[in-house]
């Protein structure tokens, strides 16, 4: 008998577990996977406090494997724990709309006044002042990591940011091309659709299972 695949599920920036809720049925209805739904502060915890609050919840879920999907900052976290933890469990990571590379919204912000308890440590600790692509190198290196990326430019960055990019409204196309990754797509998506999108649940199962996205016919 086949082993059920287990998936955590990370949200992102201001944002609760349950918000990845209709990737999880998805996933369990469509795919037949076990998909759990894991918190963390994204706004007072720093980056590797989060990092290790996954990397403890995964280890005492008592596991042999598990994926992990991660939207927005969730996917830098996911990385970070991967990049911290030496006995991370086995398994692939899809990134949804995950700003890898810099934030051009998230620079923005950080020069106004009124918005450091706003951004929080976590977001400044992994995307503004030392982004992915500066410490993740290794994780590429021994995990297959898939991107997805938005193009659908509705959101709050694409009105306080000069993207000049394709974009998801709150992170740009070139911010989330992480060097050494396995997989990259586009999907004509926003970044807060992701989360309800059909078609990126059918991309990162894709890459989940067997390590590349969907192309061929879809």
């Amino acid at each position: 008998m086949t082993a059920i695949e287990t998936v955590v599920c990370l949200h992102g920036f201001w944002s609760h577990g349950t918000g990845m809720y209709l990737i999880k049925r998805r996933l369990e209805k469509e795919y037949g996977m076990r998909a759990l739904l894991f918190s963390y502060p994204s706004v007072s915890g720093t980056l590797d406090e989060n990092a290790a609050r996954l990397a403890q919840y995964m280890h005492e879920a008592e596991l042999s494997s598990a994926h992990i999907i991660g939207h927005s900052l969730g996917g830098v976290v996911a990385l970070r724990m991967l990049a911290n933890d030496p006995n991370a469990l086995p398994g692939r990571v899809v990134c949804l709309g995950s700003p890898l590379c810099g934030s051009r919204a998230g620079e923005f912000l950080s020069r106004q006044d009124w918005a450091e308890l706003i951004i929080g440590r976590s977001l400044s600790e992994g995307v503004l002042h030392a982004a992915a692509n500066e410490w993740a190198t290794n994780v590429c290196l021994t995990r297959e990591i898939g991107v997805v990326a938005g193009t659908v430019p509705f959101g709050v960055g694409h009105l306080v940011a000069d993207m000049g990019e394709q974009n998801d409204g709150t992170v740009a196309v070139s911010e989330t091309r992480l060097a050494g990754v396995k997989d990259h797509i586009c999907v004509p998506v926003s970044h807060k659709g992701m989360l309800v999108s059909r078609d990126v649940v059918d991309q990162a199962a894709a890459f989940l299972k067997r390590g590349v996205f969907l192309r061929d016919n879809w």
